[in-house]
């Protein structure tokens, strides 16, 4: 088997560079009238920047069906035999959905299209997996069966900072965001199990609200063992807290800090925090 594994650039990816047979869509997203390239002529810091002077939001758009179809054609011209693509969820991109045709398109090739149901550093650990059992001699089955068991147990919470900027993207009307401020609330959002997100509570204060994000990740992690990641919305001071709360509470797994991109950072605003969990199915 030769497999190769397809992703777009709103997965978190931090082993990028040693990592082989790994292909990556570009997101464009647009401000103000300029469109960009995020990674390539945007930084995630110009980004937040940028996105604060506008009036509108950003528009992001889904990655290039065409690149893909060129990507599938070059893997079947190198002799690859298997694909994986996994991309961003389709409760917020209809990329999942407008793919799958290709699947049936591409002579010698066996492919497979999964709905992650997240993106961000947990999509990027299920990339990432993905490879690493490939090199390590696992079956095209045995590592679907896996990515199936991820998908399943992977979960993300955000508290998001910013009200207005959900009254912005149409999440939040303008009166609920004027009480809400009064009140110090500060909503924690989450994945779905369909990939949407979705209010899971609304905590009054920033401090209580990140106590939150503590209690919910040990009720999701009491069992089993998880790959974790921190994540913010070019908040990196509010993620270190974060993070050594997480530590002095007995949260002893690795705990890399990463950053939203520009597809989850337009719904959520500037200042949110979060966590990532993926569980750790290879030592069963």
């Amino acid at each position: 088997m030769k497999l190769a594994v397809i992703t777009d650039s709103s997965a978190v990816l931090q082993e990028a560079e040693s990592l082989t047979n790994l292909f990556v869509l570009d997101i464009p997203v647009t401000i103000g009238n300029t469109p960009y390239i995020e990674g390539k002529n945007l930084t995630v810091e110009d980004f937040y920047q940028k996105m604060a002077a506008e009036a509108e939001l950003p528009k992001t758009s889904q990655p290039s069906l065409s690149e893909l179809e060129e990507t599938l054609r070059h893997l079947q011209a190198e002799g690859y035999t298997h694909v994986i693509g996994l991309f961003l969820s389709s409760g917020i991109s209809g990329f999942y959905q407008n793919i799958q045709y290709l699947k049936d398109e591409f002579e010698g090739l066996t492919i497979a299209f999964p709905d992650s149901k997240i993106t961000s550093a947990p999509l990027g650990m299920m990339v990432e997996n993905i490879i690493k059992r490939s090199a390590a001699g696992a079956s095209f089955e045995e590592i679907l069966e896996k990515l199936e068991r991820e998908i399943e147990g992977t979960e993300a919470f955000i508290m998001v900072d910013d009200l207005d900027h959900l009254v912005k993207g149409g999440r939040l009307s303008n009166g609920a965001a004027l009480l809400g401020n009064l009140l110090s609330i500060k909503p924690i959002l989450y994945f779905t199990k369909e990939g949407k997100i979705e209010v899971y509570e609304k905590v009054r204060t920033e401090k209580k609200a990140v106590k939150r994000l503590l209690e919910i990740l040990k009720e999701q992690t009491q069992e089993g063992a998880y790959q974790i990641a921190v994540i913010h919305a070019n908040a990196p001071q509010k993620a270190e807290e974060f993070k050594q709360l997480l530590q002095e509470n007995g949260v002893a797994w690795s705990l890399p800090i990463v950053s939203f991109g520009s597809v989850i950072g337009t719904h959520l605003g500037e200042g949110a925090i979060a966590f990532g969990i993926s569980p750790i199915i290879d030592e069963e």
